[in-house]
């Protein structure tokens, strides 16, 4: 998807139509070769289009449904202790998903395999929004198996970051699965007030990415490193990956989507993760 990715930045660029430039296009004389792509946009005009003045944009792009909130955590292993990070972690963490004392359940935790190593990624769902994380935390501060867990765990980090995300309303709910399986978490830092023509694009691309119920997830932030999304997908393994992302540019919408939605990034980040023993996600 790379070398499409670039291929849409160098169209964008010799062709003046990038995506915010496309209404002054219909406005001034353009060549007959640009008319299908400006037909295009008007479409997209038109199809699940949220009105950003109206609300908050996460009560716009949220599963209005439900209340639940996530947090996802990056924590950088000291390499030496990996393995007796993610012991512990298989120790301490399934019994705060299975406890029902606690609003809140492990919806997936995982290694790092391609990308930044010696990294845990834990996601967790907390059933009620807000209040049930402010419930979660302050009882886990009585938990004292919890507070000797946090402090064995501080002696094997070398940093950890956090952040709070709403659930798309278009995606799939990330329910757990059997395996085996990879994970792909791909992160795009969104270019600030761009998070609604994400959503409107995205709310359409992902029907073309169904048919090999490879979709897990999809979040954007609240809290943390704003205008940050995350799409969480699995695969069987890595061929697998690249057979079912290939397929998608053989079906007609896709490159048009991706041909929107690039101008939209200021990074992207790929990782390939493993599922540990315990995780729901499997």
């Amino acid at each position: 998807m790379a070398a499409r990715v670039l291929h849409a930045r160098g169209a964008a660029s010799a062709g003046g139509l990038l995506q915010r430039a496309a209404p002054c296009s219909l406005r001034g004389l353009t060549s007959s070769s640009h008319r299908p792509r400006e037909d295009s946009w008007l479409k997209s005009l038109f199809v699940r289009k949220v009105d950003p003045r109206k609300d908050a944009h996460s009560n716009l792009l949220a599963k209005r449904e439900t209340s639940s909130l996530y947090k996802i955590q990056f924590h950088n292993v000291k390499p030496e202790c990996l393995d007796a990070y993610n012991k512990i972690c298989q120790e301490v963490l399934p019994k705060i998903h299975e406890d029902k004392h606690y609003p809140c359940t492990l919806v997936g935790t995982w290694n790092t395999w391609y990308g930044e190593q010696d990294q845990a990624v834990h996601l967790w769902r907390y059933e009620g929004g807000y209040p049930a994380l402010t419930e979660v935390m302050s009882k886990l501060r009585e938990n004292q198996e919890f507070l000797q867990f946090r402090k064995a765990r501080s002696n094997m980090l070398l940093s950890r970051k956090n952040q709070l995300l709403l659930e798309f309303s278009f995606w799939n709910e990330p329910l757990p699965r059997p395996g085996p399986n990879i994970y792909e978490l791909r992160s795009y830092q969104l270019r600030p007030g761009t998070m609604i023509e994400w959503g409107n694009y995205w709310a359409r691309a992902i029907r073309f990415r169904q048919d090999g119920d490879e979709a897990v997830g999809g979040f954007f932030s609240q809290i943390g490193q704003l205008y940050m999304v995350h799409h969480l997908w699995a695969y069987k393994d890595l061929q697998t990956r690249e057979d079912i992302r290939n397929a998608a540019w053989h079906k007609h919408g896709w490159e048009e989507l991706v041909y929107y939605t690039v101008p939209l990034i200021q990074e992207m980040e790929s990782r390939i993760m493993i599922p540990q023993k315990t995780s729901p996600l499997q």
